[in-house]
């Protein structure tokens, strides 16, 4: 599941699968705005962060930024 552009809210929360083969939404809960992505990159040195904000501009068309969760599997993103 990777569209060219994904309509998303402007604030939601990530599940980030680090270590995966490619980058990819994995799905979407509507109800809970959580949205499930793989990510390939390590979980190290703040690889996994970079290369999921830049996923989610190419997924979305807008900027990201990771307002809380920097450690954390679970993030929340603001888009803008």
């Amino acid at each position: 599941m990777t569209p060219d552009k994904l309509p998303l809210p402007q604030t939601f929360a990530v599940i980030a699968k680090p270590n995966s083969r490619k980058s990819e939404v994995l799905g979407w809960d509507a109800g809970k705005k959580e949205l499930k992505v793989a990510i390939a990159a390590p979980a190290e040195h703040n690889k996994a962060n970079i290369e999921l904000l830049k996923f989610l501009r190419k997924i979305s068309g807008k900027s990201a930024k990771i307002a809380a969760g920097l450690k954390s599997k679970r993030k929340i993103i603001r888009l803008g």
